[in-house]
């Protein structure tokens, strides 16, 4: 609906921006919740590794912890940029004594994250966020070089990502 000059969207359209900003919003803060819980396993993961063999690894994820703080910080302005407050509670994290099972733990937690923000382009794309979207491109790039890094430590190929609308 047009009144003067500017366009004034209808009321149903509005309702569902609405309905789609907070769907995007609730999306988000599980994903922040994801990387504080990467923050943490990287934290902890890269200084209970023992051995020669895990110890270029161990260093790698240090550097990871330190990446996984700048998405949630993004993340973070974004949630309070959509009007949302961002969650203070991290994912669970896993704890092993085998190495190979910490790093697999990580994998699949990067596995989960990439799937899960590749949808959240979608869906902020679906309502115009279209600066968010580039913002999770850009994460999506390291955490794809992060997958990589994990699949090598454990001498797998990288586990492909699969999601909903593939």
């Amino acid at each position: 609906m047009r009144e003067g000059n500017t366009f004034m969207p209808d009321t149903k359209d509005a309702t569902q921006i609405d309905q789609a900003v907070k769907s995007l919003i609730d999306a988000l803060n599980e994903d922040l919740a994801r990387e504080y819980q990467a923050i943490i396993a990287y934290t902890v993961y890269s200084n209970v590794l023992k051995g020669a063999q895990w110890m270029s690894i161990a260093a790698e994820l240090k550097k990871h912890a330190g990446e996984e703080l700048q998405h949630a910080l993004i993340i973070a302005d974004q949630i309070d940029y959509l009007g949302g407050m961002p969650t203070t509670k991290p994912k669970e994290v896993k704890t092993s004594e085998k190495p190979e099972d910490m790093i697999r733990f990580d994998l699949d937690n990067e596995t989960e994250t990439i799937r899960n923000y590749r949808e959240r382009v979608k869906q902020a794309e679906a309502i115009g966020h279209y600066a968010l979207s580039e913002r999770l491109r850009k994460i999506i790039g390291q955490e794809q070089e992060h997958q990589h890094d994990l699949a090598t430590a454990l001498g797998i190929d990288v586990p492909k990502v699969q999601f909903e609308g593939a």
